[in-house]
């Protein structure tokens, strides 16, 4: 295959993992508010764990076929990518102050994840006993997120607006439900497959692919909702979303791959720079988004550029490596 096609073919199936997580979230979205289910525990749950779907599904789909690196790449390199570029940017044009509360949980969730993961990997291998210690972070995220959910819910009065019930709705929320799911399902097929298939014609690992192509690929949405932050003045919001899926992308996604391999093992060949490099970057920019902002109750500016610095950085140096 030229490389020319298989660009075109890995950018199809970014397309439609990005567009098909927007059809799907907003559907089940829907399905969940037309059966009656709180908002707050829509937001908490469903949005929540929709919206990182893209990275799961691409993570799931390598780890099925044999890419480690690419299922490991992807997941490390997401985090990597939504703190040290996407929130980078987001505070250089807006920095946030925060409800220290709030953050003080999600933040050193974010981190005690990050390290313990790392942690758990330096022998080289993801067991199924170590995923679901992981995945304790992930159980404990939700509860917490659903609790701080249901309390500002009637803090605040929630009230339920109207939905369209009626069978057109029904028949269209249906139909987005179902082609989301293939295009994610699609999507992801074509990226995993490229991906491997530009890594061979570029003369580069998968891993390198993987932490820098679909890393970022996979975290478009989330960067377009930075984006969309910006222009309405509320950072706090892109924040928030990246929080909420960085943990997700941490606690989920590797011990899902293990229980799909029995267990996960890194590749010899980038087992030094995943282990040394991946990881540890990934804990110093989760690090530098939290312990600051803890101490000086605001995130600022001058965190945003250190952020985006270092992933400058760590590109160079993957790329070298």
């Amino acid at each position: 295959m030229s490389l020319a096609l298989t660009i075109v073919l890995f950018v199809i199936g970014l397309l439609l993992i990005i567009k098909g997580g927007d059809w799907f979230v907003d559907a089940a979205s829907w399905m969940a508010e037309a059966s009656g289910m709180p908002k707050f525990l829509i937001g908490a749950t469903i949005v929540s764990v929709a919206t990182t779907l893209p990275e799961i599904i691409v993570s799931s789909m390598a780890a099925a076929e044999g890419s480690t690196d690419i299922a490991i790449g992807n997941a490390i390199g997401s985090v990597t990518a939504n703190i040290g570029l996407i929130m980078a940017i987001s505070l250089l044009f807006l920095p946030a102050v925060i409800q220290r509360k709030q953050f003080a949980f999600k933040g050193t969730l974010m981190v005690g994840s990050c390290v313990l993961l790392w942690a758990l990997c330096l022998d080289g291998q993801l067991t199924i006993a170590e995923s679901f210690l992981v995945l304790a972070l992930f159980a404990a995220y939700i509860v917490e997120n659903v609790h701080t959910a249901k309390l500002e819910s009637r803090n605040a009065g929630e009230e339920r607006e109207a939905v369209d019930k009626s069978g057109k709705a029904l028949r269209k929320n249906i139909g987005l439900f179902a082609l989301g799911a293939v295009c994610l399902v699609a999507g992801s097929r074509l990226l995993v497959d490229n991906g491997t298939e530009l890594a061979r014609l570029l003369g580069v690992s998968e891993r390198i692919i993987a932490v820098t192509m679909v890393a970022i690929g996979t975290s478009l949405p989330e960067l377009v909702t930075a984006i969309t932050a910006i222009v309405k003045k509320q950072t706090s919001m892109s924040v928030g979303n990246i929080l909420g899926a960085n943990i997700i992308d941490v606690t989920v996604i590797l011990p899902i791959c293990a229980f799909i391999g029995g267990k996960l093992t890194i590749a010899a060949e980038s087992l030094q720079q995943t282990l040394y490099l991946d990881m540890p970057v990934c804990v110093i920019e989760t690090a530098l988004a939290v312990v600051p902002t803890l101490i000086f109750k605001k995130f600022q500016k001058w965190q945003g550029a250190l952020m985006l610095c270092v992933y400058i950085a760590y590109l160079i140096l993957t790329v070298r490596a």
